[in-house]
């Protein structure tokens, strides 16, 4: 999926022990390009999980159903994505940097599109939730002993209100998941260095306001929050990708792209109840 350096160079304002990974190529040949969390392939055997990529090769791979490229070529994206992972239904939600999660059971089979919604929690197999991003930041959220999952998108409004702490308020309140014991990984995002910001958006993240625009490191915020929300620092993981930096993968807003990737998740199909 291209080269970028490792970790980039706003990484370095993470809490210490909180360990980087760097999202993999699945599989080179699929109508979609997808990478995932090394780790969790091995560790969740039972969970679809990853971040599709630019997939320029053979045409963008733009997965913004609401205000993307063509609706049709974009639908058909989707249900290649839904048929390559083998699930039965996509949740997405019209994402309003905000901070409201919701909690999914079955449904119809397809594309189910939610209003005002930027998180997403189920424990139904086969039900792939998914955020759209491209500088933002994809909070993956998993619960192994329940086997539930969520998705948020967290850009910094969404992290100032506290989307990644109402995942695991949900998580907890539907299924009684509790912060110690969930695994959160932090997905390709924009930068420390790369992410130039207002005071106010400091001040808004609880940071010192500086004089001047300076940048911000997005990730290592929500890394902070999750562990001050009790997250263990040994389930906390980051993306070592930037989205603008190098030779990104993926799209950036910042970068000019109009397009989005998607990160998604889900308790696939098919194990036994034991299975992992």
């Amino acid at each position: 999926m291209g080269s970028t350096p490792f970790p980039p160079p706003g990484l370095p304002s993470l809490p210490s022990g909180v360990r980087l990974v760097r999202e993999e190529l699945v599989d080179g040949t699929t109508p979609v390009p997808i990478a995932d969390h090394p780790g969790w392939r091995t560790l969740f055997p039972w969970l679809v999980q990853g971040v599709t990529g630019r997939g320029e090769d053979a045409g963008p791979a733009d997965f913004a159903l609401v205000g993307g490229g063509p609706v049709s070529d974009v639908h058909r994206r989707w249900m290649e994505l839904i048929r390559v992972v083998s699930m039965q239904r996509a949740v997405l939600g019209r994402q309003v940097h905000g901070n409201v999660v919701r909690f999914h059971r079955e449904g119809a089979v397809g594309i189910e599109i939610v209003p005002a919604t930027d998180g997403h929690v189920t424990r139904t197999k086969g039900v792939l939730l998914g955020v759209t991003v491209a500088d933002c930041v994809p909070v993956t959220i998993v619960d192994a002993d329940r086997r539930a999952v969520a998705v948020v998108h967290a850009g910094w409004r969404g992290t100032a209100s506290g989307a990644l702490e109402e995942g695991l308020v949900v998580l907890a309140e539907r299924l009684g998941s509790r912060p110690s014991d969930l695994h959160v990984h932090l997905g390709p995002a924009i930068c420390g260095s790369c992410y130039e910001v207002g005071p106010e958006v400091h001040e808004a993240l609880g940071l010192a306001r500086p004089e001047e625009p300076k940048p911000v490191d997005l990730r290592a915020v929500l890394a902070r929050r999750a562990l001050a929300a009790g997250v263990a620092e040994d389930h906390l993981t980051v993306s070592a990708w930037c989205t603008l930096c190098g030779e990104s993968p993926f799209f950036s807003h910042r970068g000019g792209d109009a397009m989005r990737h998607l990160a998604f998740a889900g308790p696939r199909l098919g194990l036994p109840a034991g299975g992992g």
